[in-house]
């Protein structure tokens, strides 16, 4: 994997001149189509639910501030605009000539950086069932799933023409929801084919082959989410997956950039932002609620992560939005 200057991961020929470049004209027509089909079932600026389970779609006509959030398992799409992501200390950059795939839940920052009015960024999401995958993977023969050295939880490919049209097929089903009850489940079907086909399925497909080491940190992430306000031990989380607490650690960084303490820690911290938000709750009540012992330690590690201090940043938050102080 290369970066470019600002550290962001890319797939070299990706971009050309700053401008993405497609592969023909029937590449331009799928992805016009594509932009048509989101911007007329969206609307307006949001993330829109839609008929056909599990499919999103996302739209903004100006760049956003960093968003923090625990990524659900899924495929993100563009198909106009540009979107960044950061996992811990990596950067991922994705737009109509890529796609990401989240694996895993993964508390991530993303951030829309390019969208305009006349140009706004429109995406479409599709959240991934491990069911799904693990029936794709298990009855496969021989293997559909190419070898890969990465691990990682969550990353971007390039999109190419079977899962364009793929995606655009099950798009299109927006303007036929007589038929999505039917047709959905086999569209959906064939796009997690083609991205676990794709050069780096086996980050996706690893997660479901039971009694795996992907599989057990799958159970390990699952448990610090289940109980983020208490100590973690890292010896009982070990155990409770079957691996010694260095293998614990090793694997989990491999697949989520971070170590287990790092992960209970952003769940914890993007807790403590959505109660201050939502609740308008003092910051040390919120701080002890989320499992920190210190006020000040809550406070100094708030700022380090979000910017400023926990009230500061939850009327920031709360400006920005519109609402009620």
């Amino acid at each position: 994997m290369n970066y470019d200057e600002a550290g962001i991961r890319i797939q070299p020929g990706w971009r050309e001149g700053g401008t993405i470049r497609m592969a023909d004209e029937e590449d331009k027509k799928l992805q016009n189509e594509l932009v048509a089909l989101i911007e007329k079932h969206s609307g307006e600026d949001g993330t829109h639910s839609t008929p056909i389970p599990d499919l999103q779609l996302i739209r903004a006509s100006k760049p956003s501030e960093p968003i923090h959030s625990v990524h659900e398992p899924a495929l993100c799409l563009v198909a106009q605009g540009t979107k960044l992501v950061l996992l811990a200390q990596e950067n991922y950059l994705y737009d109509p000539s890529s796609y990401l795939v989240v694996s895993l839940q993964l508390p991530v920052t993303g951030q829309v950086i390019e969208a305009s009015p006349e140009r706004p960024y429109l995406c479409l999401r599709l959240n991934v069932d491990p069911g799904r995958i693990f029936d794709l993977v298990s009855r496969s023969d021989p293997p559909i799933v190419k070898p890969s050295g990465s691990r990682r939880a969550l990353y971007v490919n390039r999109v190419d023409r079977e899962l364009l049209e793929a995606v655009v097929r099950l798009a299109r089903l927006l303007d036929r929801p007589r038929d999505i009850p039917v047709l959905a489940p086999l569209f959906t079907q064939e796009i997690l084919f083609r991205i676990l086909q794709a050069e780096q399925g086996q980050s996706l497909a690893q997660f479901a082959r039971i009694g795996s080491h992907a599989e057990r940190i799958a159970k390990a992430v699952r448990l610090i989410e289940r109980d983020y306000d208490k100590p973690l031990s890292i010896a009982e989380l070990a155990a409770a997956v079957h691996m010694s607490p260095s293998s614990l650690h090793h694997r989990f960084k491999e697949i989520t950039a971070m170590s287990p303490l790092q992960y209970q820690k952003q769940v914890r911290l993007q807790t403590a932002r959505r109660l201050l938000l939502s609740e308008a709750a003092e910051a040390a009540d919120a701080g002890f609620r989320v499992g920190y012992e210190s006020p000040t330690q809550f406070s100094r590690e708030y700022a380090r992560m979000f910017g400023l201090p926990p009230i500061r940043d939850a009327k920031r938050l709360r400006e920005s939005l519109g609402l009620a102080a």
